[in-house]
């Protein structure tokens, strides 16, 4: 199904004005789709729906963090857009720090804008998928979400809730042939680094060396329409040796113990 043509789709996506959300928006675009981009800054969404191929575009203003606001507006949305025929739940952020030196309250927004955020608007949107028997619902989780490393408690666990819900997701939904799948990207050339938060709930404000070098954010979401086109629960998308280590957990799980305990991944 490679190169389908999305002309009579509407895709709605997170953290569309940075990163793997914004290179989602262009190619989707490019594709023919009506797309609906969300993000807090309606000066930048509407910067980037200007910027986008084709004239019918939404932009949709939305703050993940606060998922009890999140909903009524997303409802709201929804009313004037109509059908939405794929969601890509992307937005997020990330951490670096250790456990110990990290406050609680950077848990609290972790979990609130990684994971609660992508149930508050599945739970919009999802209702119309299922009444009419199609649609698409892909959550952008991480190799983090598969895996847990040091400096990335928070981000591990709000990533690994991702990955629960939409399997649990995918179980129940499976009579109404939604199709439901998990994005694991491991290090794409982006700005996750420089907006991941820090102990006092900060951002490190500059890159990581993983980072980058990392995957092209193009070739990332080149890989993930392609998922959405074949149908695909689950896909890992990167580039060299953290590639293999989903692979490694699961048939060697006592040597990746030992490789996290002596890695600090920053």
């Amino acid at each position: 199904m490679a190169n389908e043509n999305f002309n009579d789709k509407t895709v709605w996506i997170t953290g569309a004005t940075s990163g793997i959300g914004l290179e989602l928006s262009k190619q989707f675009a490019a594709r023919g789709a009506r797309v609906v981009i969300s993000a807090r800054r309606q000066d930048v969404l509407e910067e980037v729906k200007a910027s986008l191929p084709g004239d019918n575009h939404v932009a949709a203003p939305l703050d993940l963090a606060n998922p009890e606001a999140l909903i009524p507006q997303a409802e709201s949305y929804l009313a004037e857009i109509g059908q939405v025929d794929i969601l890509v739940n992307n937005g997020g952020i990330s951490q670096r720090e250790k456990f110990l030196d990290t406050d609680f309250d950077v848990y609290r927004r972790l979990i609130e804008v990684n994971y609660l955020g992508t149930v508050a608007l599945t739970k919009v949107v999802l209702p119309q998928m299922i009444e009419r028997g199609s649609g698409a619902v892909g959550s952008v989780a991480s190799i983090a979400g598969l895996i847990g490393n040091q400096l990335r408690t928070g981000y591990s666990g709000s990533k690994f809730a991702v990955v629960g819900f939409m399997e649990a997701l995918r179980a129940e939904t499976a009579q109404y042939n939604i199709h439901c799948m998990e994005i694991c990207p491991g290090s794409i050339k982006t700005n996750i680094a420089r907006n991941a938060l820090l102990g006092g709930g900060i951002a490190q404000g500059s890159s990581d060396p993983a980072i980058e070098n990392g995957y092209p954010v193009e070739s990332c979401a080149r890989e993930i329409i392609e998922g959405f086109e074949k149908r695909k629960d689950q896909i890992i998308v990167g580039q060299g040796k953290e590639m293999l280590a989903p692979y490694i957990k699961r048939f060697f799980p006592k040597r990746m113990r030992k490789l996290l305990a002596i890695t600090e991944h920053r």
